[in-house]
């Protein structure tokens, strides 16, 4: 076991994994040389060379594009976008090309391919640096998305994710990169892609959350004293593990679904929707959202009132168990 925060994991997983097979290679804007922007790849290059940890031009759609080159002709490449909101230039080669690989050639061909995503805000970034697009991502059928929220998960989910025979969007939040540190086992392990955790349990109200908005979940139960809370963290956006969440809102009755993204067509509204469909007759309130808000992400001076609050989801739990 080693105490290890979110940069430490991923990079504990990249290691282990590039030992374990010779075909997991690792490519993007100045992840050898330089380690990364967030050096989550630092020091890979050293330990492996440059013909596998690959320092890319400044090109999101030819780093993704020549990705999936690599993934079907027998490599598992690691592609990473310095910061989520970068991946728009390479939605192409992921739509049209990686995402359909399987379905084109009927299973002759597939895409072990992993895109490294660092999203979300809370670090005062520049613009197109701070966006949660997973609802986007999640619609996009043929590709798998997962969101990590604290150093275990980040390291299992990457591990599945590169064993996976099919595309994956991995989800980091850089806010969290450095803001915890968990025990890690030494060796490889696998958290499940589709497995939603239940994180802790609870039989007033269920709160669904991922990634870094599951610290402000936490934060916002602590606030709240007696109330017993069912905290589920979702972790894979797609394919979603609802029944896990369904079984919790059976029991509770009530239930608050908190994600940073923007609220029109988010996440939460897929949620709520199958709530509706497999536990409505056990909703004893109406299920509140707490999201980011539908505008741009703002510049730093604002970002804090875009982002969910504590205050703000204890609000709305309060407000669903006092229907």
């Amino acid at each position: 076991m080693a105490e290890m925060n979110i940069v430490q994991a991923i990079n504990n997983a990249l290691e282990l994994e590039m030992k374990n097979d010779e075909s997991v290679v690792v490519l993007g804007e100045d992840v050898g040389v330089d380690g990364g922007v967030f050096r989550v790849t630092d020091g890979l290059i050293d330990k492996f060379g440059e013909e596998r940890v690959i320092d890319s031009p400044l090109a999101e759609a030819g780093i993704v594009g020549t990705s999936v080159g690599m993934a079907i002709n027998g490599l598992k490449p690691v592609a990473e976008m310095q910061f989520s909101g970068f991946i728009y230039p390479a939605m192409q080669e992921v739509i049209s090309h990686a995402a359909r690989i399987r379905n084109r050639t009927r299973g002759v061909l597939t895409c072990p391919l992993v895109v490294r995503l660092p999203y979300g805000g809370g670090i005062r970034a520049l613009e197109h640096h701070s966006e949660s697009m997973e609802a986007m991502f999640g619609h996009i059928q043929g590709i798998k998305t997962v969101v990590a929220s604290n150093p275990y998960n980040a390291k299992g989910l990457l591990i599945a994710a590169i064993r996976d025979p099919d595309p994956v969007l991995y989800m980091e939040p850089k806010r969290m990169y450095r803001a915890m540190k968990q025990d890690i086992p030494d060796e490889a392990y696998t958290v499940p892609i589709g497995e939603t955790n239940v994180v802790k349990q609870g039989d007033d109200i269920t709160l669904v959350s991922w990634g870094a908005q599951m610290e402000v979940a936490q934060e916002a139960i602590e606030s709240l004293g007696n109330v017993s809370v069912e905290l589920i963290d979702v972790q894979t956006i797609y394919p979603l593990d609802y029944k896990p969440i369904v079984e919790s809102v059976k029991k509770t009755g009530k239930c608050v679904i908190l994600h940073e993204a923007a609220r029109n067509f988010g996440p939460a509204g897929e949620i709520i929707a199958l709530l509706n469909e497999h536990a409505f007759t056990s909703l004893e309130a109406p299920i509140k959202r707490v999201t980011g808000y539908n505008v741009p992400f703002p510049l730093a001076l604002s970002e804090n009132y875009y982002l969910p609050s504590a205050y703000r989801v204890a609000k709305a739990i309060k407000e669903v168990i006092n229907y």
